[in-house]
């Protein structure tokens, strides 16, 4: 047999002869230990970076409104059918208030009137407090949206305003607005309200100040004897002046027919650029640019008893309250741009 069949042989396992086996370490060397399998799997597995998980708090889905507005009106109604359900001693229907006044008045909060409001940090979250503001715009859509404002900013607070006597003698008008919050304007009902806690508002123009002409649009009216001061003295709860600027605009009154006002009972009845000229439609509110400014608390409890005797400061606490107000609504028209745009 030649070389070449010899060495074909040597490393074709088939024909018999075994292959040379030659060691990968070398010759001299010793063979490595073996690694372990487990070990060899860790080495040998492929590295997958998986996505950061987020360092957040994990948000549940979003609630449907829908479906909880379905829901509280379902408990609305099984409420009025069953009876069960609270009205406090002034006729104050809280749930009522919540399911059907206030869901209207905050669209025409939000998308009307587009209301920003400043000074919210001025409301207290709890305990009473007289809220004193201007009045205007020929219909008192001003008390309403400052509800609404009230309402929303301090998680839940309802505003009890102080109405005048008309508003409490008008059919469906009146039940309407106590079962709403609303009270009759007297020191009495006013200190009950305030000793139990509550926010109350009073607009001291009355109708003074809500049925003034366009061309005093701005300008305070007088304030009366300062009542609300002493409700609040005696109840010894904060004074805090409320401004709103926008509202002046939204029914501009440029005339009132004394006639109609007699027949109807009302103050006035007025005039405006679209009514009665275009009937129903003129009744819709101009859609001007609101806001309202909750001033600094004005303090009462440092008073002693002695000092709802004297008339001198309450009028002087009266003034003040009326020129922080005065003074809040020419800052806040100065930085106005725009009667619609604010």
């Amino acid at each position: 047999m030649n070389h070449a069949t010899r060495a074909g042989s040597e490393a074709n396992p088939v024909n018999g002869a075994e292959a040379q086996v030659i060691p990968l370490h070398g010759p001299g060397r010793e063979k490595p230990a073996e690694v372990p399998e487990q070990a060899e799997e860790r080495v040998d597995a492929p590295v997958v970076d998986f996505p950061a998980q987020p360092s957040g708090p994990v948000r549940e889905p979003a609630a449907d409104p829908l479906s909880e507005s379905v829901r509280s009106a379902l408990t609305f109604l099984r409420h009025r059918l069953t009876g069960d359900y609270a009205v406090d001693e002034f006729g104050f229907d809280a749930e009522l208030t919540e399911t059907l006044v206030l869901p209207p008045l905050r669209a025409l909060y939000e998308k009307w009137f587009r209301v920003d409001t400043f000074g919210v940090e001025n409301l207290p979250k709890a305990g009473g407090a007289l809220l004193v503001s201007n009045h205007s715009g020929t219909l008192p859509l001003d008390a309403l949206m400052t509800a609404v404002a009230v309402h929303d900013e301090t998680g839940g607070r309802h505003l009890r305003g102080l109405g005048a006597d008309l508003v409490f003698k008008l059919p469906l008008v009146g039940s309407f607005a106590r079962k709403s919050g609303q009270t009759l304007a007297c020191n009495a009902d006013a200190e009950r309200l305030l000793t139990n806690g509550e926010l109350v508002g009073v607009w001291p123009e009355g109708f003074k100040g809500v049925g003034k002409p366009f061309s005093a649009r701005y300008k305070l009216q007088r304030f009366g004897r300062g009542g609300f001061v002493s409700a609040a003295m005696r109840a010894g709860v904060p004074i805090i002046p409320v401004s709103v600027v926008g509202a002046e605009e939204t029914y501009p009154k440029i005339g009132e027919l004394k006639v109609l006002a007699r027949l109807f009972g009302l103050p006035y009845f007025p005039v405006t650029p679209f009514f009665p000229l275009l009937g129903p439609l003129g009744a819709v509110p101009l859609p001007t640019k609101w806001t309202i400014e909750f001033g600094e608390p004005i303090r009462t409890d440092d008073y002693g008893p002695d000092a709802l005797d004297d008339p001198m400061l309450v009028f002087t606490l009266t003034d003040q309250v009326r020129e922080s107000i005065q003074h809040s609504l020419y800052r806040r028209l100065s930085q106005r741009r725009s009667v619609f745009r604010g």
